[in-house]
């Protein structure tokens, strides 16, 4: 074994306080030397064990090789430039040296590709082998690159060296391709894997989540239950997915899991604990996340956001405002663009438009953050819809980036309901159109009905034939209720339920003069059928409720005296008592 050594530097004193050197006589070099590693903790004490270590040790001593590696090791943590030097004076590393510098690189932001440079170079001297240390290393690299080719090779080059069957390779193949989208490939690894720990299970579960697939998550999560006991990064991952889906059994589930059967440590976890408030807020239960959220030992700025956004989409503006004025006069946390994004949300929904402006120039001028499209499309959205149009149009106009079809369509919306010029929302439609060309039959229908509040009947015809000429279609509206932890989807006019015949039987019930046959409708009378006395109906939407359909439910929720709750794709509508939380402004 041989080191290539630099130039001795010039003699360096270890300052008496910083590292205790024991000089017993028993003690050699090498030992004295790997003691003070131990006790290293800023980068100017390891370059002077550095230079301790050429001055004091043979290049030839077999200890000196082994030093060496716990030189990399410790200097990799704190000065990662100065571990690639030292690496690189280093003759014929081992596979624990390369791992070390991999390894670095991989966890370093700025040096991902490095990673790759280091694994490919190991491969090319072909002196030592990469072993199943190496593999999930590089491959997290990958990941963070979105590098799917080097990934693939990676996989190809772990399955040549006989890591096929290896848990903790396999993991990380599936971490690689679930992070770059490729949930089939990663699912591909998961199944054939012979033996799969906790963490194969996590990943793939996060995998699902971060691309929405909500479904296939809870389903793994089942079947997972079958072998292990979940833990925190689990019960994080499905509280998420219950987010998405309007879970709110299951969520209760998880909470009530949480406080019985994991650490104490874990149910007061800030992770944890931000992911049950978002969870509630966004199944209906606005008081379970406003109490969960008061009894937190320990908050940070996604706690405050996540609250802020609920009341938000709750309907609850002047709640929202009062937690953003305490999250920043009495704990003194700084917002940032999400905080920002709650409130003028907030203000949007209620049509505060004096808020909205304020809270739009306090972002820009005493906190200094630029504006995103979110934040304009919020103050655009409530500027039409509460009828100053010229201002929106005058924002749209000054906005530093191109407005998304998300804007245009809002417009569009408030010019349709407020009756302004039919060539205004002609131009409207245009742009929408070039925006985003897989738009959906939501312009169409619009457009229609400008047409027709103008008794421009030939135009409405115009679209109506243009729409079939394209092959579009109007979106139909679909609405989930969940019962008993059960899921049932139901669509306007669908009769595919197995109990359509009582749901029908219930419609006529709750109101003889309905004739057209909403989906939401449908999912009220299955719940009516179905939920016990005095449960609160919850209705996931994905369309934006109707006129009418808002009415009804207003009707129902008085002459059933039942509480039914509505998320729709742009917030919640809590009825009760023949009232709606939004006052009637959506």
């Amino acid at each position: 074994m041989a080191l290539a050594t630099a130039p001795r530097p010039p003699p360096l004193l270890l300052p008496s306080k910083a590292i205790n050197i024991p000089n017993p006589p028993s003690f050699d070099p090498h030992s004295r030397i790997l003691n003070s590693l131990k006790q290293c903790t800023h980068i100017s004490q390891l370059k002077q064990i550095h230079a301790l270590t050429l001055r004091s040790t043979s290049p030839y001593h077999p200890k000196t090789f082994f030093l060496y590696s716990q030189l990399l090791h410790f200097s990799s943590f704190l000065d990662l430039n100065y571990a690639l030097q030292l690496f690189n004076q280093i003759q014929n590393p081992n596979s624990f040296m390369w791992n070390t510098l991999i390894r670095a690189c991989a966890n370093d932001v700025n040096n991902k590709e490095q990673a790759m440079r280091l694994y490919f170079e190991m491969l090319e001297q072909a002196l030592v082998s990469p072993d199943k240390h190496t593999f999930p290393f590089v491959l997290k690299g990958c990941a963070y690159l979105f590098d799917v080719s080097e990934g693939i090779q990676v996989h190809a080059h772990a399955l040549k060296h006989g890591f096929g069957s290896d848990v903790y390779v396999n993991n990380s193949l599936i971490h690689f391709y679930a992070s770059c989208g490729f949930l089939d490939l990663a699912e591909k690894v998961f199944v054939k894997m012979p033996e799969r720990s906790l963490v194969s299970w996590n990943v793939l579960l996060e995998g699902f989540v971060q691309f929405g697939k909500f479904n296939s998550a809870l389903n793994l999560f089942r079947e997972m239950r079958n072998t292990f006991d979940p833990d925190g990064y689990t019960l994080q991952s499905i509280l998420t997915a219950c987010a998405g889906l309007g879970a709110f059994s299951l969520g209760a589930w998880v909470h009530a899991y949480l406080l019985k059967k994991c650490d104490f440590n874990l149910s007061i976890d800030v992770f944890i604990n931000n992911s049950l408030v978002d969870m509630y807020c966004k199944c209906g239960s606005l008081e379970l996340a406003h109490q969960v959220f008061k009894r937190m030992p320990k908050r940070d700025l996604t706690s405050w956001n996540h609250m802020i956004r609920g009341f938000a989409m709750h309907g609850r503006a002047e709640a929202a405002i009062r937690c953003f004025d305490k999250m920043i006069r009495t704990e003194r946390f700084r917002p940032n663009s999400i905080t920002f994004t709650g409130v003028l949300s907030a203000c949007n929904h209620k049509g505060m438009v004096s808020e909205g402006r304020l809270y739009f120039d306090m972002m820009v001028i005493d906190y200094k953050i630029k504006p995103a499209l979110e934040h304009y499309g919020c103050l655009v959205d409530l500027l039409a819809r509460a009828g100053f149009i010229d201002e929106a149009l005058g924002l749209v106009s000054t906005m530093p980036m191109r407005p998304d079809a998300v804007i245009w369509r809002s417009l569009l919306d408030a010019c349709s309901k407020k009756n302004t010029s039919v060539e205004l929302s002609e131009e409207l439609a245009r742009q929408v159109v070039e925006s985003d060309r897989d738009i959906g039959s939501g312009v169409y229908v619009l457009l229609s009905r400008v047409y027709a509040s103008a008794s421009r009947w030939d135009d409405v015809g115009l679209v109506r034939k243009l729409m079939t000429d394209k092959g579009i279609k109007k979106e139909p509206g679909c609405s989930s209720i969940e019962i008993n932890g059960v899921a049932h989807e139901l669509f306007a006019g669908d009769t595919s339920h197995p109990q359509t015949k009582e749901i029908y039987q219930m419609l006529k019930v709750i109101d003889e003069k309905v004739e057209s046959l909403h989906s939401e409708r449908l999912a009220i009378a299955l719940g009516l059928l179905k939920l016990q006395p005095g449960m609160p109906i919850r209705i996931f939407k994905n369309l934006r409720v109707c006129n009418d359909c808002h009415e009804v439910t207003k009707l129902i929720s008085r002459v059933f005296n039942v509480k039914i709750i509505v998320r729709d794709r742009a917030r919640f509508h809590h009825f009760k008592d023949g009232f709606c939380s939004c006052s009637d402004y959506w």
